[in-house]
């Protein structure tokens, strides 16, 4: 237990931690890739409303320091950092012109690749390996410009790289941090279960010897004064109590961190089959039907009592629950990687929360829970007996039918004959 709440603890304060750092990632890498667009796409703009130049400001000189051209705040440095060219096309659809003055990393030939490539694409602007280019109408034709954007690149890269890196580092170091106090932070959770599984066991084992008392004394009872209505009472609350004793003791041994459960592997098949048959008789006597439809060959891992144990839950739940004289129905079949038993019985008033039955001591209907002698926990030793085997259980209802349905994992998954039917 102590292992389980651990792991949940660790699990769900990383993804807390990893979703926050993954949006924190997103937002500072989606600024600087913006920042990279807005900026690009200014010069661009700015160069082709210029013809490709950098144009003069406020008595022809240059850009200065805080000087802003439309978007752009622009420095003395700008045309100089800024590496572009800039390729003519005219109305035939020829490269007329090349300019390749304000960049040393491409010449004449590799520039004019670079337009025909782009006159290719006939997009008007996007990315070609490390330039990012825009093309527009021009009175002589179309002009278009490249820009080099290694630099910008570059640093939105190592943006991503290092604040990645930094990520995963704190990951690593919360990981640690976490699994280290995380016994402290769940210790007073894990004490409260313990004290309250250590109750359940004690108070079941302290019950039983005045249980065996009174029995005795009930049976005295009988012996020198004959069997009456008061002395059947009695027997009958006995039986109710060690059973309910006995589910409580096996609740208790399920939800231990490591049950005591021999697992081994078995034939299922045979296991629902011979579990499932000596209903037959109890349906009878009730006026009721039981339908046995058990695909064979089916080889489970677990705990073959307890597996044994929740198809006569299960079953027994069927037959005093089913309305009327109708048909219950026990299946068990393959469904991929998992067997799946599945126990139905028609049902007048369905529970609105099906799925509340297998909490302990829910009563859908105390009426008819006490005259059917159920006391709202044998469906919770169903379901720890499911968990325990790593598997699922789910109720629903359906057209008047009730449903439990438990899959369990398989061993054999291939060459299954096809099912077969014994009623």
């Amino acid at each position: 237990m102590l292992k389980r709440l651990q792991r949940k603890f660790i699990g769900i304060a990383m993804g807390s931690l990893f979703v926050i750092l993954l949006v924190l990632l997103g937002v500072l890498n989606g600024a600087k890739f913006y920042q990279m667009q807005q900026k690009t796409g200014n010069l661009l703009s700015l160069l082709m409303d210029n013809e490709g130049r950098f144009p003069e400001v406020k008595g022809g000189r240059p850009p200065r320091e805080g000087d802003r051209m439309g978007h752009l705040q622009l420095s003395q440095e700008t045309p100089f950092e800024t590496r572009y060219f800039t390729a003519r096309v005219n109305h035939s659809g020829d490269i007329s012109q090349i300019d390749t003055g304000h960049i040393a990393a491409v010449d004449s030939s590799q520039a004019q690749q670079y337009a025909q490539a782009v006159l290719d694409l006939g997009d008007t602007g996007g990315y070609l390996g490390q330039y990012r280019y825009q093309v527009q109408q021009k009175d002589y034709g179309r002009l278009i410009v490249f820009l080099d954007c290694r630099s910008e690149l570059q640093s939105t890269v190592s943006l991503l790289v290092l604040s990645s890196t930094v990520s995963l580092g704190i990951l690593a170091v919360m990981f640690l941090l976490v699994r280290i106090f995380s016994c402290r932070a769940i210790r007073p959770v894990i004490e409260s279960m313990e004290k309250q599984k250590r109750f359940i066991t004690d108070a079941s084992h302290e019950i039983k010897t005045p249980l065996a008392v009174i029995s005795a004394n009930t049976e005295v009872l009988e012996l020198t004064q004959g069997e009456n209505e008061w002395t059947a009472s009695t027997k009958n609350q006995i039986f109710r109590l060690n059973g309910l004793v006995g589910d409580m003791l096996t609740l208790s041994r399920l939800e231990e961190e490591q049950a005591r459960l021999v697992f081994t592997e078995f034939s299922l098949s045979d296991a629902v089959q011979e579990a499932a048959q000596p209903f037959e008789a109890v349906a009878r006597s009730l006026e009721k039907q039981l339908e046995i439809c058990v695909q064979p060959c089916l080889t489970g891992k677990g705990d073959e009592s307890s597996i044994r144990q929740l198809v006569g839950i299960l079953l027994d739940n069927a037959v005093k629950y089913s309305s009327g004289a109708g048909t219950v129905r026990v299946e068990l079949s393959r469904q991929g990687k998992y067997a799946r038993l599945q126990v139905s019985n028609p049902c007048q008033q369905i529970p609105q929360n099906p799925q509340a039955l297998f909490d302990r001591f829910y009563r859908a209907d105390s009426s008819r829970t006490r005259n059917t002698g159920g006391y709202g926990i044998g469906l919770s030793v169903a379901q720890a007996i499911v968990q325990a085997h790593k598997g699922k259980i789910s109720a629903w209802g359906q057209d008047g039918v009730m449903y439990f349905q438990a899959q369990l994992p398989l061993v054999n998954l291939r060459g299954a004959p096809p099912c077969s039917e014994t009623a």
